[in-house]
C-alpha cells in the first residue's frame, strides 16, 4: 500500500547526522505535534504541560511498552514563530544512531510520519517565511566549505538576490504600467508610451540581468572553490608543490619523470577561499599507453581550471618543450611558479616574464618549503583582486539555477526591445513584458513550476 504524502501531514525526521556524537535531534514539526510530543514525553517534574520556547528535562517512553528509551531534553515551538510556521517539537537526545532511530520510530508510531528530503525547508516556503532563493541559501550554508562562500550563502539567506531581483522587477512594472494604461483606456485619448524612453529604460534593465549573471562566475568560485591546475613539464617538482601546499605527503615524488600519471585532486582554504589543487602529468609527448591518457586527462582538467600555476626549473635553461608548454597556456589566466630557487640559476626572472608575456612570478623551492605562503597569498589575489566589489557594490550571490532564469529573462527582454525596434503593436509588447516579469518570479519562488521545486529541495538532507 501506498501513503498518501500530503503538506498537512505531520512529519518527523532526525536532523542531525548520522554517528555517535554528543547530541542528536528528532524534529517534529504539523498540527499534531504537539500532541505527539505529550504521548511519548514524560517530564521529571511537574503536568504535560509544553509551554512555547522553553525546554523540558525528562524521559523519552515507548507508551506502548512503558519503557523508557532516553533521558532527553524536549523544547515545544508554536505556531507560527518557528522554523515551518507550523508546531514544531524538538527532542534533544543523546546522539548515537540506535537511540536516535528507537526514538523516531516511538514518535512515528504515534502519527507522525517520515520527512522528505528538504520538507522541513519547503514547508518553511511554501508557509511564506522564506523565498525560494532563501531556501537554497539554507542549503548553501550547510554546505560551506570556506568562509567566503558562507559569507555569500548568509547574504543570500537575508535576501540579497531576491531584493536585486524585485528591484527589477519594480523596473519593470513601470514600464508595463505605461503601456498598459495607455492599451486599456482608449477613450481617455492617452498618448501612447514614448519609444525612446521605453526603450531606455530596457537597456538599463537588460545592463542589471547582465551584471547579475557575470556575478554567477565570482560566486561560483566563492562557493565551489578555485580550481588550480598545476602545469609544466615533467620531473618540474609539480607534486612536491602539491604535498607543500597540502602541507602533507600526498602525491608521490621520485627523481624518474612521469610520476604522475593520474590527476590528483585536493582541496585547502586560503584566505577564506577554497581551493581545488590539481596535480598532474607533465605536458610532454606520452611515451606509452598510460602516460597518453593522463596527458589527456591533464589537458581536459586544464581547460576547466579557473587559475594555471605554470612551473618551471629555475636550474635549467629553457627548453623547447617548456616553449611548447607557454604556447599552450598563452591567454589563459596564469602566474608563474620558478621552483628550484634552493639550486643555482640558469634563468632570471625578468627573463622569463618576458619570455612568457606572464607578469605574475613566485620564486619557491617545493623542497624545502620556500616562497610558500607568498604563493598561497599570490594565488587567491589573482582570482579575486578587484573582484570582490562591482560597480560598487558587494557581490551577489547566484547559483546555477538562478544564471539560468536570468539568462531567459534577459533573452526574453531583448525579444521586447526588438519587437519595439520593429513597431509592433503596444498590446503585444506588453504580453511579451509580462512574460520577462513570469520569468524572473521563479527567482523567489512566486511562478516556479513544481518538477523545479521538487528537484531543488530534493538536494536537501532528511532533517533540514
Amino acid at each position: 500500500m501506498v501513503l498518501q504524502r500530503n503538506e498537512d501531514d505531520t512529519i518527523a525526521a532526525i536532523a542531525t547526522p548520522y554517528g555517535e556524537s554528543g547530541i542528536g535531534i528528532v524534529r517534529i514539526s504539523g498540527p499534531e505535534a504537539t500532541r505527539i510530543a505529550k504521548r511519548v514525553f514524560r517530564p521529571k517534574s511537574g503536568p504535560k504541560i509544553l509551554t512555547s520556547h522553553h525546554i523540558r528535562y525528562g524521559e523519552i517512553v515507548d507508551p506502548t511498552r512503558g519503557r523508557v528509551i532516553d533521558e532527553v531534553l524536549l523544547t515545544f515551538m508554536a505556531a507560527p514563530r518557528t522554523y515551518t510556521r507550523e508546531d514544531v517539537v524538538e527532542i534533544n537526545c543523546h546522539g548515537g544512531f540506535l537511540v536516535l532511530q528507537r526514538v523516531l520510530e516511538v514518535v512515528l508510531r504515534q502519527g507522525a510520519r517520515g520527512a522528505l528530503p528538504g520538507e522541513f525547508t519547503k514547508r518553511a516556503f511554501l508557509s511564506g517565511r522564506i523565498d525560494l532563493a532563501q531556501a537554497e541559501a539554507v542549503l548553501d550554508i550547510i554546505q560551506a566549505r570556506a568562509d567566503e562562500g558562507l559569507r555569500l550563502a548568509e547574504e543570500q539567506l537575508r535576501g540579497r538576490l531576491t531584493r536585486e531581483v524585485e528591484g527589477i522587477r519594480q523596473g519593470l512594472l513601470k514600464v508595463l504600467a505605461s503601456m498598459e494604461t495607455y492599451i486599456d483606456f482608449p477613450e481617455e485619448d492617452i498618448d501612447p508610451p514614448s519609444t525612446e524612453e521605453v526603450a531606455e529604460k530596457l537597456r538599463c534593465i537588460r545592463a542589471r540581468l547582465g551584471a547579475l549573471i557575470e556575478s554567477y562566475e565570482e560566486g561560483e568560485i566563492y562557493r565551489d572553490g578555485v580550481r588550480v591546475a598545476l602545469a609544466g613539464k615533467t620531473n618540474v617538482g609539480k607534486s612536491s608543490l602539491l604535498n607543500q601546499l597540502l602541507e602533507r605527503g600526498r602525491a608521490i615524488v621520485t627523481a624518474v619523470p612521469g610520476t604522475t600519471t593520474d590527476v590528483i585532486e585536493e582541496a585547502i582554504t586560503v584566505s577564506g577561499v577554497l581551493v581545488r589543487l590539481m596535480d598532474m602529468a607533465g605536458l610532454r609527448e606520452p611515451h606509452n599507453e598510460v602516460e597518453q591518457e593522463g596527458v589527456r586527462l591533464a589537458r581536459e582538467r586544464l581547460s576547466g581550471a579557473h587559475l594555471i600555476l605554470l612551473m618551471v626549473d629555475r636550474s635549467s635553461p629553457l627548453d623547447d618543450e617548456d616553449r611548447r608548454i607557454f604556447q599552450e597556456v598563452r591567454g589563459r589566466h596564469t602566474i608563474l611558479v620558478l621552483n628550484k630557487i634552493d639550486l643555482p640559476s640558469c634563468m632570471e626572472a625578468e627573463e622569463l616574464k618576458e619570455e612568457t608575456g606572464i607578469k605574475d612570478l613566485y620564486p619557491i623551492s617545493a623542497l624545502r618549503g620556500d616562497g610558500i605562503e607568498e604563493l598561497k597569498r599570490g594565488m587567491v589575489d589573482a582570482i579575486v583582486t578587484g573582484r570582490v566589489k562591482r560597480g560598487g557594490g558587494e557581490l551577489v550571490p547566484v547559483n546555477l539555477r538562478h544564471k539560468r532564469v536570468l539568462e531567459r529573462a534577459k533573452a526574453a527582454l531583448e525579444e521586447v526591445m526588438e519587437g519595439r525596434e520593429r513597431g509592433i503593436p503596444w498590446d503585444l509588447t506588453a504580453i511579451e513584458t509580462r512574460q520577462v516579469l513570469h520569468i524572473l518570479g521563479e527567482i523567489a519562488g512566486k511562478t516556479t513550476p513544481e518538477e523545479v521545486l521538487k528537484m531543488i529541495f530534493a538536494r536537501f538532507c532528511i532533517g533540514k
